[in-house]
């Protein structure tokens, strides 16, 4: 794990987003840490243990009869991995896909998946009671892929269950 996150770190340094040197992550034992990242105005997080790599974007190659937030797969060292488009995924239409867009490569339950966002934000490390449940509102059924909200320095971030949402 220690070689994917400084794997992370790089990818993060040379798509010029800023990161902590590993020595001055300070976690305590009950801590947790998550990467947080961008979709349009929006910040999100994904247990950073989740994280296999992050990449810059690189077209993909369709497969049909595929749902609209799938995008295509990429050959990933030999490994074959389903891209899905985040924002499409949450019904918010799909991305217009630039250079500056980043793929953030994750395991979930054995399986490898890609996910499209726009832009990685920070490593957040924080204390399990600082992640607040997400507020009961009506609900429409795709809330189960939310599992808590941090407040930070810049705003709330929203943490997402990676297990619900490729479910």
């Amino acid at each position: 794990m220690q070689n994917n996150m400084l794997q992370t770190q790089d990818t993060m340094a040379a798509h010029g987003h800023a990161s902590a040197p590993p020595s001055e992550v300070v976690a305590s034992p009950t801590s947790c840490q998550f990467i947080s990242f961008r979709l349009g105005r929006d910040e999100y997080a994904i247990d950073i243990m989740a994280v296999r790599e992050i990449k810059g974007w690189t077209d993909t190659t369709p497969l049909p009869n595929q749902p609209p937030h799938v995008l295509g797969v990429l050959n990933l060292r030999g490994a074959i991995v389903p891209i899905l488009d985040l924002r499409s995924r949450f019904g918010h239409g799909m991305t217009e896909t630039t250079a500056m867009h980043v793929v953030i490569i994750v395991n979930v339950k054995e399986k490898t998946f890609g996910v499209l966002v726009d832009a990685v934000s920070d490593i957040l490390t924080v204390e399990p009671e600082e992640i607040r449940p997400v507020p009961d509102s009506e609900k429409t059924g795709g809330e189960d892929y939310l599992s808590g909200i941090i407040n930070a320095d810049e705003g709330m971030v929203v943490v997402l269950a990676l297990d619900e949402l490729f479910r």
